[in-house]
């Protein structure tokens, strides 16, 4: 079982390349990185960790597309993503071109962690219909993934349209789209359309969600597909269940900090964890 790493990555953090070369360094598989791209002074919808005042962090994410071609840059094999990007918020063409040239210069080592949002306000800003905003993620990951794969690409839909169009780079590589999300009907049914794998956030509930995920899966004509618990706070306890589940990938939770901070967290992760078999 491989083991990535998360972190909260801002200004007043490590920076994301520092942290890609560290985490390879030792040995870990992967690293992904959030987004937001703003956070509206209003507090009408609530913090989804269930605080009262949400955290500074939220409001001083890094681009996450820059920092990774940052890191990729400075790495050879580490696997960089994203967990997760807001793809309503985002234009699909400007934001595929942007990926297809992270992937070339990562040499294929990109995986797109997507997410629906949770901040109304955030996603209002960006003209998001809010009680929709999975039917534009799911429009906007389609539309990339045309630009991604066709000589001429075309797409048509709600809130998604452009004429037969010429747009390089493509990726070097396919690129995997993991979508986040609680387990349900609607979640598993985008995830077998057009997810290569479900990202829940800490992995409660895994055993019992995983035969709606194969069925959904099943309904869409597919072999299941990957789960990568995401922002796990490690146990040996916990990754033995995962491994126990036919999982291959783990993604552990850093807290967020600077470079003295976060580098022994990262040794002891590695010496306690890895190699994971």
């Amino acid at each position: 079982m491989r083991l990535g790493i998360t972190l909260f990555t801002t200004d007043r953090t490590i920076s994301a390349h520092e942290l890609a070369a560290a985490a390879e360094e030792r040995g870990f598989a992967s690293l992904y990185v959030p987004e937001h791209t703003h956070i509206p002074v209003s507090r009408r919808t609530p913090p989804p960790t269930g605080v009262d005042r949400l955290p500074e962090e939220y409001a001083r994410t890094t681009d996450p597309l820059i920092a990774l071609a940052a890191a990729a840059a400075v790495t050879e094999r580490i696997r960089l993503g994203t967990g997760v990007s807001l793809p309503a918020q985002r234009d699909p063409i400007v934001t595929a071109k942007a990926i297809a040239t992270l992937d070339r210069i990562a040499g294929g080592r990109f995986t797109l962690g997507v997410g629906y949002g949770w901040n109304a306000e955030e996603a209002a800003d960006h003209g998001v219909p809010w009680k929709r905003r999975r039917a534009v993620v799911r429009e906007h990951v389609l539309a990339m993934r045309e630009l991604w794969t066709a000589e001429e690409a075309s797409f048509k839909g709600e809130f998604v349209a452009f004429e037969a169009s010429w747009s390089w780079p493509k990726p070097a590589a396919r690129i995997p789209v993991l979508l986040g999300g609680a387990p349900g009907p609607t979640l598993f049914a985008h995830v077998a359309e057009y997810g290569d794998g479900w990202m829940p956030i800490g992995g409660a509930g895994i055993r019992a969600a995983l035969p709606a995920l194969r069925e959904a899966c099943a309904a869409a004509g597919r072999e299941p597909v990957p789960v990568v618990p995401f922002g796990t706070v490690p146990s040996r306890e916990k990754l033995d269940h995962f491994a126990s589940l036919g999982i291959e990938e783990v993604v552990l939770r850093v807290p967020a900090g600077e470079r003295d901070d976060v580098l022994p967290v990262l040794d002891e992760y590695a010496r306690t964890y890895l190699p994971v078999t």
